[in-house]
């Protein structure tokens, strides 16, 4: 089975709590704080390899955890940071925000990294909050939570070259012959239900060649496989066209010609203006002189050279793989689609807000409270009292204030609950 779209589940690990503890010997029984932070969680990394080419894998399993940062320790010992995530997938694949459907990034090298989650921060431990004023702080701070987020991968091809043309022209065939592509072939329509996709190599180099799947009257539509496989020959230099020359399948060869030029080009102007070379198929089925007559015929009508083939004789091959090479030598491989400033990662750590839950009661929101929160501790009198200088000096009291707060009201900020005395 063939999968290029999907959408999973991805999560970075929460960071690790930072520990509350005192230092202690036989020799000093009441030493100062010595609790180590913790932990940074693991990130969420996708790395593009040239090994996989499809998909199909993401049917089986569909989320991806990184693992949590541990919590810190007594002698300032720093807990260790969580394991990353690693999600391999074919190069050409594109990420996508699943609630927006923006590219956030694009894959287009071999062992290329992209960091989609990072790992949630570690939290103090009691150490990092001594002071002069304050030297035995017996709270300490909890690691970052991560959310779970989801993010579609959608797989577009990356060849040189695209092969189109009508079902059963032979171009899985010819794929099979040119290049180290194990392909399904047979004598039926839609032998090839996903791009297959072969390495070349030829003179001192090599080109990858993308057997697209046929293309039927309205794919650009969506009609039959339609844009479901068009989008695999968005990123290739040069097109190769297959024509059926001996009209076997009841069809005239240059009426099939126009129609799948008709596809390309209301799919994409792009695509229709990529530098195109013709391959006439199946010619061992016409007479020498009557595939003369055809060529001929066929080369006026289109106003350009075409190159006849049989790939099962090789017949033509040297011709048609020289002209391929020469061809893409000049043209410089696509850029990275032009993404838009887009962090999909993105933690809000600076909104504030206040509402009346009723007459008496206030509620405090917003990424500015659900940071500086996590290193409250209200039984604590030092962490109570840093508690309280944060209300005023984040500007929450002021907030309150103009909202309408009066002495007595209850104050709700996440799971903390306290009655505002003026």
């Amino acid at each position: 089975m063939y999968l290029d779209r999907v959408k999973i589940t991805i999560k970075a690990g929460n960071g690790g709590n930072g520990a509350v503890s005192f230092y202690r010997s036989k020799l000093t029984m009441n030493g100062g704080p010595d609790g180590g932070d913790g932990g940074k969680g693991g990130d969420v990394v996708f790395i593009a390899d040239e090994g996989i080419n499809t998909l199909y894998d993401f049917s089986f399993k569909k989320k991806f955890v990184a693992t949590n940062g541990e919590n810190g320790g007594k002698n300032r010992r720093k807990g260790a940071d969580g394991k990353d995530a690693i999600i391999k997938v074919p190069v050409g694949t594109v990420l996508l925000d699943a609630e927006t459907e923006k590219v956030v990034y694009d894959l287009t090298q071999n062992g290329e990294k992209f960091v989609a989650l990072r790992g949630g921060s570690g939290g103090h431990g009691n150490d990092y909050y001594k002071t002069p004023t304050r030297q035995a702080p017996k709270f300490s701070q909890t690691g970052e939570i991560t959310k779970e987020k989801q993010i579609i991968l959608e797989l577009k091809s990356i060849a040189d070259v695209g092969l189109v043309g009508y079902p059963n022209v032979g171009k899985s065939t010819l794929l099979s012959v040119i290049s180290n592509a194990k392909v399904k072939i047979g004598n039926y329509h839609f032998t090839t239900i996903y791009p297959n996709l072969g390495v070349v190599p030829y003179k001192s180099g090599s080109f990858v060649v993308a057997d697209i799947p046929g293309l039927i009257d309205g794919a650009s539509d969506g009609a039959g496989l339609g844009h479901h496989f068009l989008k695999h020959i968005e990123r290739v230099r040069t097109i190769v066209h297959l024509v059926d020359i001996s009209g076997s399948e009841g069809r005239d060869p240059y009426e099939d010609y126009l129609n799948i030029n008709t596809e390309l080009k209301k799919y994409s102007e792009k695509l229709a203006g990529l530098k195109q070379i013709v391959a006439l198929t199946k010619i061992d089925l016409l007479s020498k002189d009557e595939l003369e007559l055809r060529v001929k015929d066929f080369e006026k009508k289109i106003g350009q050279k075409v190159y006849p083939i049989c790939a099962i004789t090789h017949e033509g091959l040297d011709d048609l793989l020289d002209v391929i090479y020469n061809t893409i030598s000049q043209i410089p491989k696509p850029a990275p689609l032009d993404i838009e400033v887009f962090d999909f990662d993105s933690r809000d750590k600076q909104s504030l807000d206040a509402k009346k839950i009723d007459e008496h009661t206030y509620e405090v929101v917003g990424g500015l409270v659900d940071n500086f929160i996590r290193g409250i501790v209200l039984d604590d009198q030092a962490s109570f009292a840093y508690f309280q200088n944060a209300l005023k000096k984040f500007g929450i009291i002021d907030l309150l204030l103009s909202k309408g707060m009066q002495d007595g009201d209850t104050v709700i900020i996440k799971d903390i609950t306290f009655e505002y005395n003026e």
